[in-house]
C-alpha cells in the first residue's frame, strides 16, 4: 500500500515550513484542519482561510472538518482554568487526533501526523501521547516526527513573515481575559 499522510494543522504559521518540507520531498499528503477549540468563530474562520491559502500556494490538498466548539466545550467542561500543557490539552489533543484518525481511516490515509507540537507553547510529548493512544484505538499510525527539529520552527516564523500570514495573538484556546 502506498504511504499517504494526513497532516493535522492548527494554523498556517505553525504548518507552513512543514508543508514546504513535505512538498519538497514529494510526500503524498493532505492537510487537515479540525480545530473546535478555536474561538470565537471569527478567529476560527481567519485561521481556516490562512490554512487554505498556504495549501493553495503549495498546491496541497486541504480538508476542513466540521466546526464543533460545543462538543469541545462539553469534553473540556470543568477544566477551563487548567494551565497551558494541562489536562485540558490532553483531552483537546486526543479529541482532535481521534477525529483525524477516523477521517484518515475512511479516506485511505496510512498515517497521521500533527504540527500541534511545533509551538513553543505546546508540549510535544503530550501531543505524541495523545496520538499514540489514538493509534492504539484506531489502528491508524501516528507519526511522531518532531517538526520543531531541523530549524522548522524558525523557518515557519520566517516564511510566515515573508508570506504575510495572519499570526494570531494566542495559540489554541482563547485565554481568559
Amino acid at each position: 500500500m502506498k504511504e499517504k499522510l494526513l497532516l493535522v494543522s492548527c494554523c498556517a504559521p505553525c504548518s507552513v515550513a512543514v508543508i514546504q518540507d513535505l512538498k519538497s520531498k514529494n510526500t503524498d499528503f493532505t492537510v487537515l484542519f479540525y480545530n473546535p477549540n478555536i474561538q470565537p468563530k471569527e478567529e476560527y474562520s481567519r485561521r481556516l482561510e490562512e490554512n487554505k491559502r498556504i495549501c493553495q500556494l503549495f498546491d496541497i490538498p486541504f480538508v476542513d472538518l466540521e466546526y464543533t466548539p460545543e462538543l469541545w466545550q462539553k469534553k473540556t467542561k470543568g477544566l477551563e482554568n487548567e494551565p497551558e500543557k494541562g489536562k485540558r490539552c490532553d483531552i483537546c489533543f486526543y479529541m482532535r487526533l481521534k477525529r483525524a484518525a477516523e477521517y484518515a481511516k475512511t479516506n485511505g490515509f496510512t498515517r497521521i501526523s500533527s504540527v500541534l507540537g511545533i509551538s513553543r507553547w505546546k508540549d510535544f510529548d503530550q501531543v505524541c501521547r495523545a496520538g499514540k493512544k489514538v493509534e492504539s484505538e484506531t489502528g491508524v499510525i501516528y507519526d511522531t516526527t518532531n517538526w520543531r527539529k531541523e530549524g522548522r520552527l524558525e523557518k515557519s516564523e520566517k516564511l510566515s513573515k515573508e508570506l504575510g500570514l495572519y499570526r494570531q495573538k494566542y495559540c489554541g484556546c482563547k485565554p481568559k481575559s
